[in-house]
């Protein structure tokens, strides 16, 4: 009787586990999807790449965006509805989307599109191993949040230097970053299913999967430009 009750626990944790995961990654997929048809559509168009990229102040400005939103996600996920925290994670999609429609001037698209199966394929790799792993994972995390904070210190550093050479060092440090990243996140995420109790309301499930959805997003995103600046063939 006792076996059995075990066995009966454990696959009811890995149905809510199973379950939660896949929420996540469809949103992140939205995510990931609006944020590339955004990206194309400015490339494309003349207009809207002059306001953004003629206008220090309009990029800057959809950067702090950008800023306050994860932020009102990350911190705020508690205090704000599902569909608000739905909403911000669909409206910072957009916004990066056109920040990052600079990729489609400076990289052919068939590099663009290499690259972006190449970083699939990494993202899957670190998401499983996060997943199957019974390795505890936070000691990872946290030199992996370290290595975060020398990247984005060494970028500003260089937006003055402008050095290719220290700029290709910042993308192979940060693809074993957001390698280490993605695969503690994946952990975390599997910890926060088991974590939350039976019956628990669809909204706050919702926002925890958004929250879960938008820290994968984060990854991939800054994976895939790092794989782009080593791999990606320019269109000069």
């Amino acid at each position: 009787m006792t076996n059995n009750f075990i066995t009966a626990a454990a696959v009811q944790d890995k149905v809510r586990i199973n379950e939660f995961i896949k929420s996540v990654y469809n949103w992140m997929a939205i995510g990931l999807g609006l944020t590339g048809l955004i990206a194309y559509y400015v490339s494309n168009n003349e207009a809207i790449m002059q306001l953004i990229y003629g206008n220090m102040l309009v990029f800057f400005g959809i950067i702090i965006c950008e800023l306050l939103l994860v932020v009102s996600i990350s911190r705020k996920i508690d205090k704000i509805s599902a569909l608000k925290a739905t909403s911000y994670f669909m409206l910072y999609a957009v916004l990066n989307g056109i920040t990052i429609s600079w990729i489609f001037l400076a990289y052919t698209h068939s590099s663009i599109a290499s690259v972006f199966f190449i970083c699939s394929g990494t993202f899957a790799g670190c998401s499983i191993y996060g997943m199957v792993t019974k390795r505890d994972l936070t000691s990872l995390g946290g030199f992996a949040m370290m290595g975060l904070f020398g990247i984005l210190i060494a970028s500003v550093v260089n937006i003055f230097l402008q050095s290719s050479g220290m700029s290709m060092i910042i993308s192979y440090i940060g693809v074993l970053v957001f390698v280490g990243l993605t695969a503690y996140d994946t952990q975390e995420l599997k910890k926060m299913a088991l974590a939350q109790p039976a019956g628990l309301e669809a909204d706050v499930i919702r926002k925890g999967a958004i929250l879960g959805a938008l820290k994968l997003y984060l990854d991939f995103i800054n994976l895939f430009i790092m794989f782009l600046r080593i791999f990606g063939v320019s269109r000069d």
